[in-house]
């Protein structure tokens, strides 16, 4: 069932989030982008704000109304909350011959993500999947995980890198939401539709006096979501690109696209799902003492691949067949779904702006001429 829900009871429905003990975390204006930070009400939130984007570019611009999530999304991701970018994994001692090892336990921190959409929701699962493996359990990332409370966000809005619907994970959230919002804004009218969806989220609207939305205040809101689907320009032939990419090993089109990538890691860091990380211990002087930390880490780094004797991935051309033939293909190995959600921050946020959905289509079209 969708509530109707006024701006005045949303600001009302962020201040019981809080007042629930939730440390409010969403999107926010600074240095002329949106990112993910703390927020102490919903008067923090880019009212008034969208984006627009293309390959290496990003630019905000006023939308002439009150719209609290007109936007689309920043290089920021969920991940940094629940995958922090370096945290001290454990800590080792020696005294009097003995070894006595500490881990490291991150204080259970109640989050609340505000403003989370349908292909961010799917980055989460993807996360969920790595980080709890059989072989694997990251268990800061579950306590974080467990107590983080998502108030989700359907698209409304869309931008030229946007390509979720191909990839299936939006731009309608299905699941995996305490509480889900549609704004809804025309000539006449400023409004939500609120759908519940746990325990978490029903206690939250407790006490809130909202009606049931009528089947008018609906459609107009599925209509407003519906018509970012047709806005997407960019798509990806997701149900082939995964033999397409285990048989493409030699070829041409990545020695072409080597040439314009410069190895900088801005799309690993803007993706919601990569999860590279790296280890580092840092030793006392006496020796006596070792704290282990855990930050993130690049397969576009030289130093991703290294092992004795050398790096295996000494080329751009052979790093970058490694990161997208990983994200779009063995990704479906490893985990049963794709690496990719359709964000398309990869996109925004490489500064030569490589789209890797060009890149996809490319070589797809060497394939079908190789094999002609």
């Amino acid at each position: 069932m969708s509530f109707y829900c006024t701006p005045e009871q949303f600001e009302q429905l962020i201040e019981s989030v809080k007042n629930a003990g939730y440390k409010l975390l969403g999107p926010k204006l600074r240095d002329q982008v949106i990112i993910y930070d703390e927020l102490q009400s919903a008067k923090d939130l880019p009212i008034g704000w969208t984006d627009e984007q293309d390959p290496g570019r990003y630019r905000l611009k006023p939308r002439g109304d009150k719209a609290y999530f007109g936007y689309n999304l920043g290089p920021d991701s969920w991940k940094k909350f629940l995958f922090p970018s370096r945290e001290k994994l454990y800590s080792l001692s020696k005294q009097n011959g003995k070894l006595s090892i500490l881990q490291e336990a991150p204080a259970v921190e109640k989050m609340a993500f505000i403003g989370v959409r349908a292909c961010e929701i799917q980055a989460i699962v993807v996360l969920d999947k790595v980080f709890n493996t059989k072989l694997a359990v990251y268990e800061q990332y579950q306590r974080r995980r467990e107590s983080t409370f998502i108030m989700a966000v359907n698209c409304t809005t869309v931008v030229n890198t946007c390509f979720c619907a191909s990839m299936q994970a939006g731009p309608h959230v299905r699941a995996g939401f305490d509480l889900s919002l549609t704004e809804v804004i025309d000539e006449n009218r400023h409004y939500f539709l609120l759908q519940i969806g746990s325990k978490r989220g029903e206690e939250i609207c407790e006490g809130m006096k909202m009606r049931p939305a009528t089947e008018v205040e609906r459609r107009l809101g599925a209509e407003h979501v519906e018509r970012t689907v047709e806005q997407m320009i960019r798509k990806v032939d997701n149900a082939h690109v995964h033999d397409l990419l285990e048989n493409s090993h030699d070829y041409k089109r990545w020695d072409e696209v080597a040439t314009r990538c410069v190895n900088c890691a801005n799309c690993t860091n803007a993706c919601p799902t990569c999860f590279c990380s790296d280890t580092e211990d840092i030793v006392s002087l006496d020796g006596a003492h070792v704290d282990r930390w855990q930050s993130w880490e690049s397969c576009f780094n030289l130093s991703h691949s290294y092992i004795h004797g050398g790096s295996v991935r000494n080329s751009a051309q052979s790093r970058y067949r490694q990161w997208l033939t990983h994200k779009f293909g063995t990704w479906w190995d490893q985990f049963g779904v794709s690496g990719c959600v359709g964000c398309g921050r990869c996109i925004t946020w490489c500064p030569v702006g490589i789209d890797v959905t060009e890149e996809l289509r490319e070589l797809k079209r060497e394939h079908d001429q190789k094999n002609r």
